[in-house]
């Protein structure tokens, strides 16, 4: 199967307070961990809703700022141009990916009940997603979750850092 790694990392930052995406964990930006995790169990990886050096920018579907659904809109619809059967996705914020993410997932489509943003999904979705956007009231990966019978995967709770106070504890454990 071929697999396309898809960071979302288009989000605001809000409850960090600045981008952290570049937040440095061991001198490097979060998203470098997160794509050289990616890296490890796909063909390619791109990054949707932001620019970042040496990977693919992809837009949001089918408009800018939907959030993680729009930015799994866009992801399946680059898949599915460039020929990939499944995207595994993951936000900026989850340094710790397994890698063995994608074999926990398989077969697509299938998430993390703690990271809803952590999941592997079939490319053929692409158009049904962005007619669920539209007509859906709800718009979250939850919710697109339900729509395509998406099974959820049992898993340890995956550092998330959605604050300085996050990046500081993480920090502190992988220093151990």
């Amino acid at each position: 199967m071929r697999l396309l790694g898809a960071i979302l990392a288009g989000g605001a930052s809000r409850r960090f307070g600045s981008d952290k995406a570049l937040a440095r964990i061991e001198g490097r930006a979060m998203i470098e961990h997160v794509a050289e995790r990616l890296a490890a169990q796909c063909e390619a990886v791109v990054v949707v809703g932001r620019d970042w050096p040496g990977l693919d920018r992809v837009e949001d579907r089918p408009a800018p700022r939907l959030g993680p659904l729009g930015g799994l809109a866009g992801a399946l619809a680059y898949a599915e141009a460039h020929g990939f059967e499944a995207v595994l996705t993951s936000g900026c914020d989850l340094p710790g990916l397994p890698l063995d993410l994608a074999n926990r997932l398989a077969p697509p489509d299938a998430l993390l009940k703690r990271q809803p943003t952590a999941g592997l999904w079939k490319a053929s979705h692409a158009a049904e997603l962005v007619d669920y956007i539209r007509t859906a009231e709800d718009h979250s990966i939850r919710g697109w979750a339900a729509r395509c019978d998406a099974r959820w995967v049992e898993a340890e709770t995956l550092p998330n850092i959605n604050t300085p106070e996050d990046l500081a504890r993480y920090v502190a454990i992988k220093r151990r």
